[in-house]
């Protein structure tokens, strides 16, 4: 007997035990889906044995009809689902049925836990985001049995638990592979025990499924492919429960691509977008969650060869009857009809989503808001698509509170402008009311706001739209007098003060030596007295600051451009003291220099360069000013 041969008793991970309160809580109304999530894991398990067969046949000798079952028992109150699939040894127990292993879990549960104020439960779209299959068993039941084993495995094991926090593994006895799920159910969810309850439930959620589902000798579903009936056939309904089905979630489709493609590469998808954004959207690994299959045959979900990576929140199948069977993960990336499948996918997703945008407009900022940083990674790995992509792609901007088109921001050029401005930051709140704006607001030119991580990086490999270069408000001289917007009351006066500003500058220039890389007036501030910004050809603010996060930037990066508003109150007077004989040993005057820096720098969401000398300063000036 192995060392594992004694019954062990476990402990939650403690995301499942707060997941499990979740759980309980916020379904009850739901409580029916536990069974169309337990036939979902059934009929995974069949897939991935129907698979591994095609390499390893053994493991279905004389039991190759995948299977369901489903019996009641009232007198025993229990309910049991029974699948001939992959099963399960003590090892995939223990990380499957104890562990949540994904990155960021407790955070995410953190946001469930704080559900919905009005009702005191969780957003059930939130929940459908995470997943809670096998777990929510435990809406229904107080305890939950699983006799498992594993095929080309001779030992059996049991899973049990209450649900409670704690859960034991021990061995078993089984004749055949596969699970055996026993739901031992609780006094308030006696209707479960009833067959017209659980024929109307299997009909409803899993009339899909591939492999029969039967309640004794009755077969419930229909068993057969979804995907490869005729488009019309299909009702909304049914579409919608293969979608939670697939992609093991509860919200709603926003899309539904079906369509099949014949030519040199014959192959159907069932596509959906979903309406929330998936738990592991941002996770490093960037996984996609397609599903390929080759003539029904499931054959893998690793699908990073069948559609790109800035895809991945796509759920679905795609199944071709022109791959073979034991395609590798290896043929996965390099099978030339694999390519051809990919970019016809790709372009065909691209299409719809585009005739989304032009007809529901409204609809598509939801799209935007959830899978647009996402899409944007296209603009960097797909140089080909580039310009499909930038016709999808939406950004805020100063004009209004809605979604803009590069389109419409070229539309509505004012006249002499030969550039799409752009600032990008972390905040966008914060950087709409950036102090770099103000000119631009003042003669009511468009500025899009980006704020996005992804969008410094995709504006490295596009440099313009329809032949106008997009152009950082944070980088280079804004020169804005050759466009003709709305004239300020500064703009209609003459400006005296540009003489008397020289020499402000050069004791500020002379004062920060090092610390910036020059100090010149203004044309882009309105009503902040300082600002800061990169030369030219320098590495613009936001990128320099996300580089340096990430630790692909050392040293304190380039020094940048002080410019001053030359019709500031402020910078009037600092101006009228710095013509004066004595400025040279002007205390005051050096103060504010430092000053003027820290408060451009702070401006930007940075601290002072040295904060106990800019307490000093600051205490300093406001002396001499009582």
């Amino acid at each position: 007997m192995s060392e594992t041969a004694a019954k062990e008793t476990y402990s939650f991970q403690t995301e499942v035990g707060r997941l499990l309160d979740i759980v309980a809580g916020s379904l009850y109304s739901n409580r029916e889906i536990f069974l169309r999530e337990l036939v979902s894991n059934a009929s995974d398990a069949c897939d991935r044995l129907r698979y591994l067969a095609i390499t390893a046949p053994s493991l279905v000798e004389g039991d190759q009809q995948f299977r369901i079952d489903i019996s009641l028992d009232a007198k025993a109150k229990t309910i049991t689902i029974r699948d001939n699939g992959v099963g399960m040894n003590h090892d995939d127990l223990l990380e499957t049925l104890g562990t949540i292993a994904r990155s960021g879990t407790a955070a995410y549960l953190e946001t469930l836990d704080k559900g919905d104020k009005k009702n005191g439960k969780s957003d059930l779209s939130l929940i459908g985001q995470f997943g809670v299959g096998f777990y929510s068993a435990f809406m229904v039941s107080d305890r939950v049995d699983v006799v498992t084993r594993k095929a080309g495995e001779q030992e059996a094991w049991l899973w049990s638990s209450d649900g409670k926090g704690e859960f034991s593994i021990e061995p078993a006895e089984r004749d055949e592979r596969g699970t055996t799920v026993t739901l031992h159910i609780k006094k308030d969810a006696k209707e479960f025990l009833e067959e017209t309850r659980i024929r109307h439930i299997i009909k409803t959620y899993s009339d899909h499924i591939g492999f029969p589902v039967k309640l004794g000798d009755e077969t419930l579903n229909e068993a057969s492919a979804i995907w490869t009936r005729q488009p019309k056939e299909i009702t909304e309904e049914q579409h919608r429960e293969f979608y939670h089905h697939i992609a093991h979630a509860f919200d709603d489709p926003w899309m539904t691509i079906h369509n099949r493609v014949e030519g040199v590469v014959s192959y159907i998808n069932l596509l959906y977008i979903p309406s929330t954004q998936p738990f592991d959207l941002f996770e490093p690994e960037r996984k996609g969650h397609v599903k390929l299959y080759v003539n029904r045959v499931f054959i893998t979900e690793d699908t990073s060869g069948l559609l790109p990576t800035w895809l991945r929140f796509l759920r679905g199948v795609v199944d071709s009857e022109d791959l073979t069977l034991n395609i590798s993960r290896e043929m996965l990336q390099t099978d030339p009809k694999l390519a051809k499948i990919r970019t016809g996918l790709t372009k065909k997703v691209l299409t719809e989503i585009k005739k989304k945008a032009e007809k529901k407009p409204d609809e598509y900022e939801t799209f935007w808001s959830n899978f647009g940083a996402v899409v944007k990674e296209g603009l960097i790995e797909d140089a080909t698509l580039r310009d499909r992509i930038l016709e999808i792609c939406r950004f805020t901007s100063t004009q209004g509170s809605g979604q803009v088109s590069l389109a419409d921001y070229v539309g509505r050029m004012k006249e002499g402008q030969e550039a799409i401005y752009y600032i990008a930051g972390e905040d966008a709140a914060k950087i709409a009311h950036s102090p770099h704006l103000e000119g631009f607001k003042a003669k009511g030119i468009e500025v899009l706001l980006l704020s996005d991580p992804v969008d410094e990086f995709w504006m490295q490999h596009v440099t313009e739209y329809e032949g106008k270069p997009f152009k950082s408000i944070t980088r280079g001289a804004a020169d804005l007098d050759a466009i003709k917007g709305e004239e300020t009351a500064d703009e209609k006066k003459e400006d005296d003060d540009a003489a008397s500003i020289d020499s402000l500058i050069a004791a500020i220039r002379q004062e920060l030596g090092a610390e910036v890389k020059d100090v010149r007036s203004s044309k882009r501030l309105t009503e902040s007295p300082v600002c800061l910004i990169a030369d030219e050809g320098d590495m613009d603010v936001n990128l320099e600051r996300l580089l340096k996060r990430h630790g692909r930037l050392q040293g304190g990066g380039m020094p940048r451009i002080l410019e001053i508003n030359p019709g500031h109150a402020m910078v009037k007077k600092l101006a009228n003291r710095a013509g004066q004989a004595d400025a040279e040993n002007d205390s005051l005057l050096k103060d504010a220099a430092h000053l003027l820096f820290d408060q451009a720098r702070i401006a930007d969401g940075e601290s002072p360069a040295d904060p106990v000398e800019f307490g000093r300063r600051l205490t300093a000036v406001m002396e001499s000013a009582l």
